[in-house]
């Protein structure tokens, strides 16, 4: 079962635009793969609806992501990663993530690999930085 405390939540010195170029630049500056950018506000627009900012990243690496699904294929559930960066209602720009310690505990993980999952909190804290 997923808890508030699978998730964390960062809050971010910079608005929801320049929070989401940061994270964007560094996770193609690593080799990582941006498989998807999903601007949820926009598409709540195209519906005649209004929400607060509010995108999600989807980026990985194929090297360190498939022996996770090799050795647990459910994980494909929850990879690529995913970062949502979104505005709560006092304007301020937050970052949140599915910790990697979850991932873990809901996952047969071989501990040899866990640390292919380890590295979403230092990437957003270096983006935040």
């Amino acid at each position: 079962m997923e808890t508030a405390t699978d998730i964390a939540s960062i809050a971010s010195p910079y608005s929801v635009e320049v929070t989401l170029s940061r994270l964007q630049a560094l996770i193609t500056s690593k080799g990582l793969t941006l498989f998807a950018h999903i601007d949820h506000g926009a598409g709540a627009a195209e519906a005649g609806l209004q929400m607060q900012p509010a995108h999600v990243l989807i980026f990985g690496n194929a090297k360190a992501g498939t022996p996770l699904m090799v050795a647990s294929p459910l994980l494909a559930l929850d990879l690529p990663l995913r970062i949502l960066v979104w505005q709560d209602a006092e304007q301020k720009a937050w970052v949140s993530y599915r910790q990697p310690e979850a991932l873990l505990r809901h996952h047969t993980i071989p501990a040899d690999l866990a640390k292919n999952v380890s590295g979403v909190e230092g990437l957003v804290r270096a983006a935040l930085a």
